[in-house]
């Protein structure tokens, strides 16, 4: 199982980004998939879901409204449109298969190596 992230960058204040998860080693299709981040001092948290079988998603609240999750199922990569940053959104930025994209789902499995967000003003 394998994650690889891309996407991140500098950003000011009400910018946008798209962060982009490409999975391999297992079936895509059978799994939801997560965004997480963590913050330098922080515990990494849960940022959104989504189930690729019936494409069901989940915000935290930080989030909602300004994050849209997508996955393209032929490509076994989920999106993270990111619009109207803030500086509280600089976090290292990760995605792994969670549980379930009713709520914000547990993760397990691999771990990708993350990109980074940085959002200054």
């Amino acid at each position: 199982v394998r994650f690889v992230e891309s996407g991140g960058g500098l950003v000011q204040p009400g910018g946008s980004l798209k962060l982009s998860c490409a999975a391999s080693g297992f079936t895509f299709d059978d799994y939801a998939i997560g965004w997480f981040r963590q913050a330098p001092g922080k515990e990494r948290e849960g940022v959104s879901c989504i189930s690729s079988s019936d494409g069901s998603t989940y915000y935290a609240d930080s989030v909602k409204g300004r994050f849209t999750i997508s996955s393209d199922n032929a490509k076994n990569t989920v999106y993270l449109q990111m619009n109207s940053l803030k500086p509280e959104d600089t976090a290292v930025y990760y995605c792994a298969r969670v549980t379930t994209a009713q709520t914000m789902g547990v993760p397990f499995g691999s771990w990708g190596q993350g990109t980074q967000v940085t959002v200054y003003s």
